[in-house]
């Protein structure tokens, strides 16, 4: 079997400015930062566990503004918008040519823009923690 017969993996496109902004946890010290921390995240994770379809997922991370120059890493590609990342996101869906899309994103207008183009919709809220998220001990 080559890479020609494998299906396509759906493609999860991550709004990183409204998934980092739904949580009031300092993101705007270090934006960078929050970008990166949310990568690693994505990256252990894999996606949503209840999504719409099956993984695993090619995973694009929109990044912009001050979260620029955060890096991809093996599972996660990191796409820098050079304006909007809404419209980063709207293109990303749309070169996608029919393949199974999933955004990640609470920004109304944003969904409903790449709904028009095919894709399915979930909240920030949908991103599993971390691994070894809340398995931290105080001495």
């Amino acid at each position: 079997m080559n890479d020609e017969d494998l299906p396509l993996r759906p493609l999860l496109v991550v709004d990183g400015a409204n998934v980092v902004g739904s949580v009031p946890d300092g993101w705007w010290r270090d934006r960078r930062g929050a970008a990166e921390r949310l990568r690693d995240r994505l990256a252990a994770v894999g996606g949503p566990v209840d999504g719409p379809f099956p993984g695993p997922y090619e995973i694009v991370l929109v990044v912009e503004g001050r979260a620029r120059g955060v890096a991809s890493v093996t599972d996660v590609r990191v796409e820098e918008a050079s304006g909007s990342g809404d419209d980063l996101i709207v293109e990303l869906v749309r070169s996608a040519n029919g393949r199974p899309c999933l955004v990640v994103t609470a920004d109304r207008e944003l969904r409903l823009r790449v709904q028009e183009e095919g894709a399915r919709c979930t909240g920030p809220r949908s991103l599993p923690p971390k691994p070894d998220q809340g398995l931290q001990t105080t001495a």
